[in-house]
């Protein structure tokens, strides 16, 4: 199984991309290793999990209990955000169900196997999704990044050894060990392999989730699958990632839906929702909002992040852009920062900057 899933070259698909082979490897088999499926999805314009958990919360569950086998675990989580009831009662219901026919329990279909599977409900914030926090949410304290190392690999959940697999990711698994991994790795591109889950806003003719392959162009995705946006509007800004994941102009979608490409200019893959601005949308209105984001949902344990989200805010709701002070707080923030949060606030600002040109003066790189 564990070799299946290196061969398909599966990456996790909750935002950081890293290599899910990689990630069970460093866990595997050491003492109380637990495995945490992550469904805590706080992208705003992402809702591809929580389709998953409500749509087939069979294939999550099959997917967590696989990646437990592999890892040696004998004990699984599903964290649901607390804002999807739905997906909470599904994934319940489903973890009810595998216990009934045996599938898990103390004795799995009488064999010497033993994988116990609990649902918890998430507390609710952003960054609470950032595993460091998860973990911590998990243990009952509050939901804040903590420094690596150590990696949740080597201690986390109850200074156990801890992966911590999106949904998404995991709901691959079933597939990959089905068909087997060189099947998988035909999709995709050579280096990011497989398939992602994209979500459209509504303000596309067509919105809604379609399964697409790593390494689509975005105007084709925005163009024949979403169908331009409603009304005949004009697309001016696309954000994709959530708010710190980037933004990119209606003239620039000539990039793969990959990390890499992506990544060359200036976003992130994130999650993979897109939202779609058009002129209706003062570009002001959209910095301010990727500020309040950042200052509502920073977990505040590092002052880069907690202090430079407030004076970011400060300076997006003023009349006069910040000059040359934003460059220094940019820096401090992609620096110093104890997680990816704060990290992802300078890169993000800057896309937008770059979307509207002379539009936002002064918050360009």
């Amino acid at each position: 199984m564990h070799r299946e899933v290196a061969a398909s070259g599966l990456r996790g698909r909750g935002g950081a991309g890293f290599g899910v082979a990689a990630k069970w490897e460093a866990a595997r088999r050491g003492p109380g290793t637990v495995v945490v499926a992550n469904g805590d999805e706080g992208d705003p314009g992402s809702y591809a999990d929580r389709l998953l958990m409500e749509a087939d919360p069979g294939r999550v569950l099959e997917g967590l209990a696989l990646a437990c086998f592999a890892c040696g675990a004998r004990q699984g989580v599903v964290l649901v955000r607390s804002e999807c009831p739905a997906a909470l009662a599904r994934m319940r219901e489903a973890v009810r169900q595998a216990y009934a026919q045996g599938h898990l329990g103390a004795s799995v279909h009488g064999t010497a196997t033993t994988l116990d599977i609990h649902v918890v409900e998430g507390a609710g914030s952003y960054v609470a999704g950032e595993e460091t926090a998860l973990i911590a949410g998990l243990e009952g304290g509050r939901g804040c990044a903590r420094p690596r190392p150590p990696y949740p690999t080597e201690r986390g959940l109850w200074n156990a050894p801890t992966v911590v697999n999106n949904v998404e990711t995991l709901a691959a698994v079933p597939w990959i060990v089905g068909h087997g991994g060189p099947a998988y790795a035909r999709h995709g591109t050579s280096d990011e392999t497989g398939t992602k889950l994209v979500c459209l806003s509504e303000r596309f003719a067509r919105p809604g989730c379609y399964e697409i392959e790593l390494g689509t162009p975005l105007r084709r995705i925005v163009t024949e699958l979403g169908g331009g946006l409603k009304d005949g509007a004009e697309l001016t800004a696309l954000q994709i990632g959530g708010p710190l994941g980037g933004f990119l102009a209606a003239d620039a979608l000539d990039v793969p839906l990959s990390e890499a490409g992506l990544s060359a200019r200036g976003c992130a893959l994130g999650h993979a929702g897109l939202v779609a601005f058009d002129e209706r949308v003062a570009p002001e209105e959209v910095l301010r909002h990727v500020w309040e984001f950042a200052a509502a949902e920073s977990c505040g344990a590092c002052s880069p992040c907690r202090v430079g989200s407030r004076r970011g805010l400060e300076w997006a709701s003023a009349v006069t852009p910040p000059g040359l002070e934003w460059g220094r707080l940019s820096r401090v923030l992609a620096e110093a920062s104890l997680c990816a949060f704060g990290r992802r606030i300078p890169p993000a600002v800057h896309s937008l900057a770059r979307a509207y040109g002379d539009r936002l003066a002064g918050w360009a790189p």
